[in-house]
């Protein structure tokens, strides 16, 4: 009887040990502004949360959600949708909610304008 009681209690121990999952199904705070791309200098570098910005990853910065936060980025002009990480600080320019790394830019559809009107969930 003392073994089944231990080994229910190192089963609690190991369940409460598990990793939780905090992300969000849904988006429900919603911003609107314009979004940015990082340039190809900021490849390999590292980003304010101190991890190292890959161009085809879907990151993104933000200049206050927390890092970690997922994003649903959304072009007005053509719905088109990422979703991103944020792992870095920014935009610094007037106007500009979020710089979007060249993978999400991509999915976007914003390469080529740079700046795109924008929705972003979280």
């Amino acid at each position: 009887m003392k073994q089944l009681i231990v080994f229910c209690c190192w089963l609690l121990l190991l369940a409460s040990c598990g990793k939780k999952n905090i992300s969000k199904t849904s988006f429900n705070v919603r911003q609107t502004g314009k979004a940015s791309f990082y340039a190809d200098k900021f490849e390999g570098r590292k980003t304010a949360s101190g991890e190292t910005y890959w161009h085809q990853k879907f990151t993104a910065a933000h200049r206050s959600l927390p890092f970690g936060t997922k994003v649903q980025v959304r072009n007005k002009a053509n719905g088109f949708v990422a979703v991103v990480t944020i792992n870095d600080r920014g935009p610094f320019v007037a106007g500009r909610i979020i710089d979007v790394s060249r993978a999400a830019a991509k999915k976007l559809d914003m390469i080529r304008a740079g700046v795109a009107d924008v929705e972003i969930a979280y």
